[in-house]
């Protein structure tokens, strides 16, 4: 262990914590969206599956809501226990971002979150549903503010540099917040917060719909309703999310050249350049080792052209290049993962024109598999992104290693070991609960988070013990 230092420590804390935390926002961003869609739907047609439907996410909205707030708050005092050289070089840029993010996201959403999950049967439909839409609108703005925040770290622009004290101040808020990389990673990631609950919300149908197959049994319509949703979206958002993230391929390229070395684990800039498809990228012998590669793609992906040049990490000091090991296939997985969900979603265009949409085993049993691909997907595009701006918190100007605080090596790995602990403890748990939900299919007259579930008798069907007023029987 002698080769760990705090600095190193400090590193794989914040990694771990915001590894943990990025799931649940992500999950809230497209839930909340998801829910809203439900209530407009009901809204619109009158029709009871859309209501059973909303309640049964609405509860489990609560649990993902929660969790997220939990797992998140300890890293506002990681900036400064741990990083609190960062904070006082780039805190007059990022701090009232984030301020920002607290005035009018969380404020926003801690307004009407209480009436969203808890006033269906005592406020009027329509002040319900604007409540939903508003919590949504929340974490879509909390979305962008955090966007803003890290692209600037990727891209900055907009500030000066104090000569006496080294801090970034800002000179153009427009140029700060609206910069190089932002508008391609905020698509890119509200697109993968979309197709997280997707595949959840499909693999959740998918599971259902198999069991009521093997048990000779028929799915309620819940079921059916919300698998076609999900994998409509699939369909849909998938092709999309794949044309995104060219886009933003072709922005970092642009302004961080030597993240897309890394990533494509390439040494040497050359034009016609070869697209390898596996390989290990060796960093001490600056080379890719066991290279599998298509002759001129990676010009064509990359620039869109055959004879387009592609940048090597020999192009850039020893001391500035990232870890190209990490990046490399947490890249490739990323974009696997993309491919197949795409194509899970064309599969399914081409079962409903068959009329064996919801009985086909084989896209029942990939459905299900594929229920955690959005949000592996997601750790694989925040790894690449974050390490591949190493050695850098914010890209060219400022190092990891000056950002750290002098904090002794036992205080970072007691705090390490006790984040471990607690956080596997929440995790599970919360995970254990959301699959005992996921375990009940939604069901006619579900109810929601602030009834109690009646109790379940042998043979009997479970019926709701409150009346639902002013809804459609």
């Amino acid at each position: 262990m002698s080769f760990l230092t705090a600095y190193h420590l400090a590193r794989m804390q914040f990694a771990f914590t915001v590894g943990f935390h990025i799931v649940f926002p992500a999950f809230s961003i497209g839930l909340a969206a998801y829910l809203a869609v439900l209530e407009a739907l009901w809204l619109k047609t009158d029709r009871r599956v859309y209501l059973d439907l909303f309640k049964y996410w609405l509860k489990v909205f609560s649990v993902v809501f929660a969790m997220g707030v939990v797992s998140g708050l300890v890293m506002s005092y990681e900036f400064g226990t741990n990083w609190s050289q960062f904070s006082q070089k780039a805190g007059p840029v990022l701090g009232p971002m984030l301020a920002y993010e607290v005035m009018t996201a969380f404020f926003l959403e801690a307004g009407f979150l209480g009436v969203m999950m808890f006033g269906l049967d005592r406020v009027g439909r329509r002040l319900h549903f604007a409540a939903t839409c508003l919590v949504s609108i929340g974490t879509l703005i909390s979305m962008t503010w955090i966007l803003a925040s890290n692209s600037w770290m990727q891209t900055p622009r907009g500030y000066i540099i104090d000569a006496a004290t080294g801090r970034f101040l800002p000179k153009n808020w427009f140029q700060i917040v609206f910069n190089p990389s932002f508008p391609y990673r905020l698509v890119h990631m509200g697109l993968a917060a979309f197709l997280c609950v997707a595949f959840v919300v499909g693999g959740v149908g998918a599971w259902h719909l198999l069991r009521a197959k093997r048990t000779g049994t028929h799915a309620p319509e819940a079921v059916r309703v919300m698998f076609s949703m999900a994998m409509w979206m699939a369909a849909i958002v998938s092709p999309i999310q794949i044309l995104a993230g060219d886009t933003q391929g072709l922005n970092t390229l642009e302004y961080q050249p030597a993240k897309i070395a890394a990533m494509e684990g390439d040494w040497v800039s050359e034009d016609h350049a070869p697209e390898i498809l596996f390989g290990i990228p060796d960093m001490q012998a600056e080379t890719t080792r066991y290279k599998i590669q298509i002759p001129l793609l990676g010009s064509l992906i990359l620039t869109h052209s055959l004879n387009g040049k592609v940048p090597g990490l020999k192009d850039f000091p020893k001391q500035d290049r990232a870890p190209s090991q990490i990046v490399f296939f947490s890249f490739r997985i990323m974009v696997a993962l993309g491919m197949l969900m795409a194509l899970l979603g064309i599969y399914s265009l081409f079962l409903r024109w068959r009329g064996t949409f919801y009985s086909n085993a084989l896209l029942l049993r990939a459905a299900i598999l594929m229920g955690p691909a959005g949000f592996v997907a997601l750790l694989c595009g925040w790894i690449t992104t974050e390490v591949g701006r190493q050695p850098f918190t914010v890209y060219g100007l400022l190092r990891t290693a000056d950002s750290v605080s002098t904090v002794a090596l036992p205080n970072m790995a007691a705090s390490m070991t006790g984040f471990v602990i607690i956080y596997f403890i929440v995790f599970v748990a919360g995970v254990t609960i959301l699959f005992r939900m996921f375990g009940d299919a939604p069901h006619e007259g579900e109810t929601g988070p602030d009834t109690h579930e009646p109790q379940r008798a042998a043979g009997m069907t479970q019926v709701s013990h409150q009346p639902e007023t002013g809804m459609a029987e």
